[in-house]
Formats: C-alpha cells, sequence, structure tokens
C-alpha cells in the first residue's frame, strides 16, 4: 500500500483486510456499585481485540480495543439476567470476528467496517444496539493496526480521510464532496473537560458514606470535586419524582460552592411519559434553591424507554431544554427521525462505532438545521486503551466536554500486570498520575489532558499483555 495516495479521496484511500483476529476478556470489580436506571453495576468483564491486518503489498501489523461489557444498558429487558446480557455481547464479538475473516478482498477501513456492522446486525436480528457491540471493536482494532502500519496517529489518518469515508458505503443524506472538507477541519485540543458522572447510589456529601472504601480516591461528590476540580457534572435520574427532587436539592447543595458549574440530567429511559418528566421539571422550577441547578443544565439525556421514544413527540418539553437521544441511536437514520420530535441532540460512544460518531458531526456540521448537538458520553470507559481511544474521538470531533466515569467507579488498570500498566503510564504521561496500585487517569483542574493520545496507532503508544488475559468465554 502506498501511503501518500491522494489525501481525502475515498476510492483511493488505502485498503486493509483484516487476517487474524483474537478476543480475550478481564474480569473487573468496581470499587464502588454504580447504578443507572433500573441497574446496579459490582463486577463485569472487559472484552479486548487484538487483529492484524494486512495491506495490498502484504505487510501486516497488529491492532488492539477494549470496552466493557456491561449488563443492562445495550439490552434493557427485564427477562434476561446480566449474564445473558453480557454473553450478547460476547456473541456480538465472535459473530462479528467470524464476518470479517471471511471478508477476502481488501477494502477501505470505512467501508469495511460498514459492511461487518450492517452482516453483523443481519445475523444478530433484534438489538442493533448489542449486534453492533463487535463490530465497534473490530473497527478500531483495524484502524489501531493500520495507523500502526503506516506510521500514523489516529488524528492524522482522521483528518486525511485516509480512513475512506465516503462510497458506496456513505449514507444518501451525506454530501460525498462535504466529507473530506470536514474531517481536514478537524482540530483537536490538547485537553477536554471532564464531565464527572452522579449515580443513583453515589455519597454526595461526606457524611453519606455509610462504609468507606478508604482506598485513598474520592468517594462522595464532595470528595470528587475536592480532588478533581470538576465544573461539568451528570446526573442520573431514577425517574421516582419524590426521590429525584430530594436528591437534586442535596447535590445543588453541594454544587452550590463549585463557580460556574454546569450539568447534564440522565433519564437512563426511566419516565413512562412526557407528562411524568414535565411534572419533575415542574417541581423543580418550583423549588428556590433548585433555581441555580436548573439554570445549569445544559441538556437532558433519553428520559422515555426505546420502545417508545420514537414514538413519543417532546411537545412542550422542547421549549424548556435541549434532548438528546443516547440508547435510541441504534441506527443511520434514528438522528432525524429523533429531529422530527423534538431532539437536537446526539450521544458519541466508541461502543456504538466510531464512524457513527464522524457521520454525525460531518451531519451536523454540514446541515443547515441550526442548534443541533453531539456530546461525548461514558460506558465506564476503562484506563488504558479504552479511556485513550474515546478521549481520541471525542477530542477529534473537536467536543469541549466528554463525561467520565470509569475512573471513579473503577480504580486505575484492574488486573493489568504491573509490566502493562508501567508501559501505559511511560507512554501517555499527561494522561496518568502515579496511585499506589499504578497509574490512575488524571483530572486536574476538571481537566483531561490528551497531547500523548497522537501517538502512533489509535490513541496508544503501548499495547496490553494478551497473554494475561483470558480468551473470550
Amino acid at each position: 500500500m502506498t501511503m501518500d495516495r491522494s489525501i481525502g479521496d475515498p476510492v483511493t484511500a488505502p485498503r486493509v483486510r483484516l487476517v487474524e483476529i483474537d478476543a480475550f476478556e478481564r474480569d473487573i470489580r468496581l470499587r464502588l456499585p454504580f447504578r443507572f436506571g433500573a441497574a446496579t453495576l459490582e463486577r463485569a468483564p472487559q472484552a479486548f481485540l487484538r487483529v492484524r491486518v494486512e495491506d495490498e503489498q502484504g505487510k501486516t501489523a497488529i491492532g488492539a480495543a477494549a470496552e466493557m461489557m456491561v449488563p443492562k444498558w445495550f439490552d434493557k429487558d427485564p427477562a434476561l439476567t446480566p449474564a445473558q446480557n453480557v454473553d450478547q455481547l460476547r456473541t456480538s464479538i465472535r459473530t462479528a470476528a467470524a464476518a470479517s475473516l471471511e471478508a477476502s478482498a481488501p477494502a477501505t477501513l470505512f467501508a469495511a467496517a460498514r459492511l461487518n456492522e450492517l452482516e453483523t446486525v443481519r445475523r444478530l436480528p433484534g438489538n442493533p444496539l448489542a449486534a453492533g457491540f463487535g463490530p465497534s471493536l473490530v473497527a478500531r482494532a483495524a484502524l489501531d493496526a493500520y495507523c500502526r502500519l503506516a506510521g500514523l496517529s489516529f488524528f492524522d489518518a482522521v483528518r486525511r480521510n485516509l480512513v475512506g469515508i465516503g462510497g458506496l458505503m456513505l449514507p444518501g443524506d451525506i454530501e460525498a464532496e462535504a466529507v473530506s472538507a470536514t474531517l481536514a477541519g478537524l482540530r483537536p485540543a490538547g485537553s477536554i473537560l471532564a464531565r464527572h458522572t452522579i449515580g443513583l447510589l453515589d455519597p454526595i456529601a461526606e457524611g453519606d458514606i455509610v462504609h468507606p472504601v478508604e482506598d485513598g480516591l474520592p468517594e462522595s461528590l464532595e470528595a470528587v470535586i475536592s480532588r478533581y476540580g470538576n465544573r461539568w457534572f451528570k446526573i442520573k435520574l431514577s425517574g421516582a419524582i419524590d426521590a429525584d427532587i430530594d436528591r437534586l436539592a442535596r447535590i445543588a447543595a453541594v454544587l452550590e460552592r463549585v463557580p460556574d458549574y454546569r450539568v447534564t440530567v440522565d433519564g437512563n429511559e426511566q419516565f413512562r411519559a412526557p407528562e411524568d418528566l414535565a411534572a419533575l421539571l415542574a417541581r423543580i422550577d418550583a423549588i428556590p434553591r433548585l433555581s441555580r441547578l436548573r439554570a445549569a443544565i445544559a441538556f437532558i439525556e433519553q428520559p422515555f424507554s426505546r420502545a417508545i421514544t420514537m414514538e413519543t413527540p417532546l411537545g412542550d418539553l422542547a421549549a424548556r431544554l435541549p434532548y438528546l437521544i443516547d440508547e435510541s441511536d441504534d441506527g443511520d437514520d434514528a438522528f432525524a427521525r429523533a429531529r422530527v420530535l423534538g431532539y437536537t441532540g446526539v450521544s458519541s460512544k466508541t461502543c456504538k462505532g466510531i464512524y457513527r460518531s464522524l457521520l454525525k458531526a460531518i451531519r451536523i456540521r454540514t446541515g443547515c438545521v441550526p442548534g443541533l448537538f453531539l456530546s461525548g458520553e461514558d460506558l465506564t470507559c476503562q484506563a488504558g486503551l479504552a479511556v485513550q481511544q474515546d478521549l481520541a474521538l471525542v477530542s477529534a470531533l473537536g467536543l469541549s466536554h466528554v463525561e467520565r466515569n470509569g475512573h471513579h467507579y473503577v480504580a486505575g488498570m484492574q488486573g493489568a500486570p504491573e509490566a502493562e500498566r508501567a508501559r501505559f503510564a511511560a507512554a501517555h504521561p499527561d494522561l496518568y498520575e502515579q496511585g499506589p496500585d499504578g497509574p490512575l487517569l488524571s483530572i486536574r483542574e476538571g481537566r483531561i489532558a490528551s497531547g500523548s493520545l497522537g501517538a502512533v496507532g489509535y490513541a496508544s503508544g503501548a499495547l496490553p499483555d494478551f497473554e494475561a488475559m483470558e480468551r473470550l468465554s
């Protein structure tokens, strides 16, 4: 493959093919229980993918990706156990890997990712979010391998459109000529504001802690602010109005000490109808001590179940605050359908696909509809590959803040051998600080530095120790 091919031309973008895929996992135990919606997460396996790509001249390189297999987010069906939810994601990885290896002809990274997602979803019908988990990992690992083969950073590969966004795989609502110009204009910043997640079980004040972890890391919201200096926060709601009002009042009392703070509010599909959400907002408006918190709300995320979201117009709610879809964002046309209902925002998550996020950014930047926005959201991205690749993506998209929660619920690179931890810490000294048991995500004055993510590869100057992991069960 000639690395100097025409910049920005998907027809002449580099072609590669996947020749090896290996999947692994590590069990991750949370230091604090994370409750979101109706689910409480205490442990979950983290999936790792290692792939080898080959270019048209027969040269090869290895790349990798990682993501937590979180139950009760991709599929909230109460009939399924958390273990069955995780098995859904393992099945998606296996299916995506098999489909990728069946493709014999070299293809651009973008075309290969799109075809793999389409084929995996076809083979696993019923839940596009769960089915798309495996293809998202394959796409990231393949991009990492290509960047290492070409001696490029993720940012260079995207801005020069060497990933090949365009051609027949481009959604029909995006003009081909706008793609490369938009990508070339992306300018990653050297840091990004961390939006701290306040889970439903999280202690708000230090006095709320009943069984302290005592591991040197903050547990309460008060301690989080003291240590990290966050000014952006994400508040999880339960849908039970009285309980939510009481908790919001306690949160507001702590945030009162933070200058110029902003919040996003996550309904996590817990509200049964617009009237329920309207009742909560009316209660908030009527309580003077919540006035500053109310004024600080940037948007509300996914208030209704995905089963009813696309059939439920926001109506008058849309005039009061911006709204964003997350779980309902399960296909190319989801945002367009949601916009008709009053939604103006959509999420970026690496677990939903890096090219999906890039296509959303292109739509928003080149569209004629004002007020549309893209927001970076977390799915407990862990220190190492997962958090680095997600941070690089949102940085490339030009977002000013991103939800970060993996560092709060898990202490550093849990389960990784000491040598692996040391490699990541040395490769990314701006991103990590040394804790008692290895590197911890560094957040100072509410910001995460990301300059080292411009290393050759997809945002990682190191690779995990795959031999220290279990094969995907």
